[in-house]
């Protein structure tokens, strides 16, 4: 059987309540509801295929962590105007769309305990309307007026897509080093959430290094996200996650956990992981060996320390701004984060 991590419960081991959104969402409600709005508005079209499958993924529950920060940052910043709305739905919408393209590539049949948009509508489909919400993202990008925000955010778009490309090269390939599964996380998560943190410094006009701070901020936040995800995919709750355990596994994808796990293991193990994730001959159980080698190894427990290394990155890049809620909302984000079940 798995080790399946211990995340459930309103209190840490040590007494202190567990960390929560809760101050983020509340902070950033009335933005939000703003925001949800546009984007129910903008996922419209005459081609009636567009927000039938738009709204399959925008509806399904995501936590919108990534405009929240956007929003957050903004007012951090002291912003009052309302551009920053435009931004936050420009940011959800290409997180939106590379969900649908990454699906594809993937092949993967659920998401957020859904059927995946490509299981109902086709790879096609879901291809195309990604790209129309991208579209719809950089529209709203020039409404604002601000080409840093637009340069930033453009720049992230590219930046995305290399990671897919990389990710493809890497992709079952247990020789994999460390660095180069950094290179994609950096690529494929933490580029979006750097530059969701760093426009709502740029649309208030702060000064470079708050707007680097911010930056920062997002990038380890979003490298500790991945690190995390990749942990709960060997060893969450299904319950918890909406998806299945090990789809990682099934779709041969070299993470975290596998390369420490292939490194520290004995001739026979790297057998097995190129067995099941080069050649990709698997059997029934081999999902259960695959998680008792990364226990052995300590390989999840060595990925969930990465993540909160991190995480503490990512708070420290706010030192510099004055302590106030939004900022305080900010660090327990990151908390969330790393001690999150799904």
């Amino acid at each position: 059987m798995g080790v399946v991590i211990p995340f459930d419960g309103q209190v840490e081991s040590d007494g202190r309540p567990q960390p929560s959104l809760d101050p983020l969402v509340r902070l950033t409600s009335q933005d939000m509801t703003l925001i949800n709005d546009l984007i129910l508005e903008k996922a419209q079209s005459h081609v009636e295929l567009i927000p039938q499958l738009a709204g399959h993924l925008i509806n399904s529950g995501g936590k919108r962590i990534r405009p929240m920060l956007t929003v957050a940052a903004a007012r951090m910043c002291g912003y009052s105007g309302l551009h920053h709305v435009k931004l936050a739905m420009s940011v959800e919408f290409m997180h939106t769309a590379t969900l649908l393209h990454d699906d594809v590539v993937d092949e993967s049949d659920m998401r957020r305990g859904k059927e995946a948009a490509r299981i109902i509508w086709g790879n096609q489909a879901s291809v195309l309307v990604g790209d129309y919400l991208l579209g719809q993202a950089f529209k709203m990008m020039v409404e604002t007026g601000s080409l840093e925000c637009l340069r930033i955010l453009s720049e992230a778009a590219c930046v995305i897509a290399e990671g897919e490309v990389l990710q493809l090269a890497v992709s079952q390939d247990t020789a994999t080093t460390e660095d180069s599964y950094l290179k994609v996380v950096v690529s494929k998560t933490a580029a979006l959430f750097s530059a969701a943190a760093r426009v709502g410094a740029v649309i208030s006009n702060r000064p470079r290094k708050e707007q680097e701070a911010l930056e920062a901020y997002g990038r380890n936040l979003g490298i500790a996200f991945q690190l995390i995800d990749d942990a709960l995919d060997y060893a969450g709750s299904r319950a918890a996650m909406g998806k299945s355990v090990g789809d990682d596994f099934r779709e041969r994808k070299i993470t975290l956990p596998v390369i420490l796990a292939f490194r520290r293991g004995s001739e026979p193990e790297r057998k097995f992981w190129k067995r099941t994730l080069e050649e990709g001959s698997q059997a029934n159980d081999d999902l259960i060996y695959a998680q008792k080698l990364l226990e052995r190894h300590g390989s999840i427990a060595e990925t969930m320390n990465r993540a909160r290394h991190y995480g503490q990155l990512s708070k420290d890049a706010l030192a510099i701004f004055a302590d106030n809620d939004w900022k305080a909302a900010l660090l327990e984000a990151v908390d969330f984060c790393v001690s999150r079940t799904h």
